[in-house]
């Protein structure tokens, strides 16, 4: 365990709402997060009574960094980054508020508006690498906007439209409120060019928002991060954030009464950026400001490295009976998928480094456990449809090729989850000829011709051969509607 775990890093974010620390360990490129706590401060609550953090929410935030600066010392986290945005910021007392945090030992790094915004769009491109569009990070007492295209970031900038300061603006109704936000964008010369660009959604306030629309819809795959709104689901939000009371926004699940709290005015807000920039779709980004700074940090280099493949292989490998040898399994199923997009080449190759994950599980459950890792990892860079696709192959590959798969309703097409059991029955059949090891691989090789699907082996490799492995291979060649057979070099 210890010779693959990467360095620990961890990022203090104070907030306006809630300061929070979140420990990350693993590759740099795709780190998880092993330990997450948020206490809500409210340290921006007091600005708009007399533009100072109150004296009980400023010793609240003090106290829990002095939490968190012990336990990210005895965490031994090697790299330690500690923010504050807009509370902080626009406070006439946070200057003694860093100084207190100064005492814990922490050096608090003031952000800007624009190097909040920044952050919040490399966040979003850590995640969705092929973003373009306009990241929307929203926090308790600022709103930035940030471009992003083409794996860069653009032009940035930070609004007062925190969810702590819309009630007030919200008073003379909708149509006032959108117009106040509108001349505050235009001021800033938004959105300019970027008008009927899409939004990615960063954010405690609408990530609350994504999981009301969720609890709306039923959605069978209740999955945040790349959940996508049309612009026609503002409408229902709206409704709904009108009609429900707060205990019922409240009891959805994973619903925290602080963000219930704040739906109204996050839909309002939400609505107003809609119409003035024209907004086609919604994407939900679960990574954000956090994020965004560790991805900072990194080389280009490793920036361009897929975060999926690279979390995929990492977990593989911390989770592998023997030697990993995920990419040796896609290579070696690959002739039987050769005309398949390298976006489906790419799900199977995560596929395929993930394909020895759930054998720690009983064996009756490990169908179900592949299932759970391909629906509810902490994957980046894969939107709900690929998540299903590797859920499904993950499935298959551990024994559940015959056995029903949760149902997904309309979210991906039949043919599609047909060929992504495709892939689990090949992983499986490479995993059975193998035992798990890799050599076998090296000597050996699938192909699908003229109607027939057939393995074939070099000299001295013949016993391996066995019941186990024909069964596979029928069972492989059933899938793809073909003839088994063994061919001995």
């Amino acid at each position: 365990m210890d010779k693959i775990r990467a360095h620990r890093s961890a990022v203090i974010d104070i907030g306006s709402n809630s300061v929070r620390l979140v420990v990350y360990e693993g590759p740099a490129r795709a780190p998880a997060v092993i330990f997450n706590e948020k206490v809500a401060a409210g340290l921006g609550r007091g600005l708009s009574i007399d533009g100072r953090i109150a004296d009980e929410d400023a010793m609240r935030g003090l106290v829990a960094l002095r939490r968190y600066a012990l336990l990210a010392r005895h965490m031994e986290v090697k790299d330690l980054q500690c923010v504050a945005t807009a509370a902080v910021r626009d406070a006439t007392n946070g200057a003694d508020f860093i100084a207190g945090a100064a005492e814990a030992g922490l050096k608090i790094r003031l952000l800007s508006g624009e190097e909040e915004a920044e952050a919040a769009g490399c966040g979003v491109l850590s995640a969705i690498p092929e973003a373009r569009g306009i990241a929307v990070d929203l926090g308790g007492g600022s709103l930035e906007l940030a471009e992003v295209a083409g794996g860069e970031i653009g032009r940035c900038a930070s609004f007062p439209l925190g969810v702590l300061r819309l009630p007030a603006l919200r008073r003379d109704g909708q149509q006032a409120f959108e117009r106040a936000v509108r001349k505050m964008l235009r001021a800033a010369g938004w959105p300019g060019n970027l008008t009927g660009s899409p939004l990615y959604l960063v954010g405690g306030s609408w990530r609350a928002l994504a999981r009301l629309d969720l609890d709306l819809t039923k959605d069978p795959l209740a999955v945040l991060d790349q959940h996508r709104l049309p612009r026609s689901a503002l409408r229902r939000l709206l409704r709904a954030t009108k009609r429900l009371s707060f205990d019922e926004l409240k009891a959805i699940p994973g619903m925290a009464s602080n963000r219930a709290a704040t739906l109204p005015d996050a839909a309002a807000l939400l609505a107003a950026l809609v119409n003035i920039i024209d907004v086609p779709e919604m994407t939900v980004s679960s990574s954000g400001l956090r994020e965004g700074l560790l991805y900072q940090a990194l080389d280009r280099k490793v920036r361009a490295q897929d975060p999926l493949i690279v979390a995929a292989e990492f977990e593989g490998r911390r989770l592998a009976r023997f030697t990993p040898h995920g990419r040796a399994i896609a290579h070696w199923i690959a002739p039987l998928f050769a005309s398949e997009s390298p976006a489906d080449a790419r799900i199977r190759l995560a596929a395929s480094l993930l394909s020895d994950v759930a054998w720690s599980a009983n064996p009756d459950f490990r169908a179900e456990r592949g299932t759970e890792i391909g629906l509810h990892g902490n994957w980046r860079g894969i939107d709900i449809e690929g998540r299903i696709l590797l859920a499904r192959a993950l499935h298959a590959g551990f024994g559940g090729a015959d056995a029903d798969f949760p149902p997904m309703g309309t979210l991906v097409r039949e043919e599609r989850l047909a060929r992504a059991r495709q892939w689990g029955i090949a992983i499986r059949l490479a995993q059975r000829l193998t035992g798990g090891v890799e050599a076998p691989l090296k000597a050996s090789a699938i192909a699908e011709t003229d109607g027939k699907l057939t393995l074939s082996l070099d000299p001295g490799w013949h016993h391996l051969v066995g019941e186990s492995v024909e069964r596979r291979l029928r069972s492989l060649a059933q899938a793809l509607d073909t003839k088994p057979e063994i061919r001995l070099l």
